[in-house]
């Protein structure tokens, strides 16, 4: 697989060394905050494994991220097909999770541009194809626009039942 750099992140394949920290990053209850629950390392290993297939059949997926210095994971960027139904889906969104002490940092931002460029000019997407589920600030750094606001049924087992979730989807700019 590839491997992708921005001036401070590292975008490549999953390690059997990414394993550990990404256990500790999935078990951590505030960064699990908005998932259905925290994941126990054997979860957290088969979700790996899952991200592994979707880059075999997709051709993308979400990458293991890393500081370029000193080349310490992070956890991970990249694009996802959403497995719940909505108005807004099928779609391919930009995905991330990184551990508390990489926050606040602007890594995400920095990786999410990488993988939506990635994105369009590999996978030569047009526009309307990436949607994101993200917060509104970090759309606007992403150059996103809002494209609607849909309710996700209670009932949808894989993500939280928010009472709201923004889609915003990219702008050709962002490629």
């Amino acid at each position: 697989m590839q491997t992708y750099e921005t001036e401070r992140v590292r975008l490549r394949g999953w390690l059997q060394a990414d394993l550990v920290p990404f256990a500790a990053i999935n078990a951590d209850p505030e960064v699990t905050e908005f998932l259905p629950a925290a994941m126990t390392r054997a979860e957290s290993d088969g979700f790996v494994d899952r991200i592994r297939m979707q880059f075999l059949e997709r051709g993308f997926g979400v990458f293991a991220a890393e500081e370029r210095e000193p080349g310490e994971f992070m956890g991970f960027v990249g694009l996802n097909v959403p497995s719940f139904e909505a108005k807004f889906t099928p779609c391919v969104e930009v995905g991330w999770r990184l551990a508390r002490a990489h926050w606040g940092k602007g890594y995400a931002t920095e990786a999410a541009r990488e993988a939506l460029r990635i994105g369009f000019a590999i996978h030569t997407a047009s526009p309307k194809s990436f949607r994101s589920r993200c917060r509104r600030t970090f759309a606007r750094r992403l150059s996103c626009r809002s494209s609607a606001c849909d309710t996700i049924p209670r009932t949808t087992s894989n993500i939280r039942a928010y009472p709201k979730v923004t889609v915003f989807a990219a702008t050709s700019s962002t490629a």
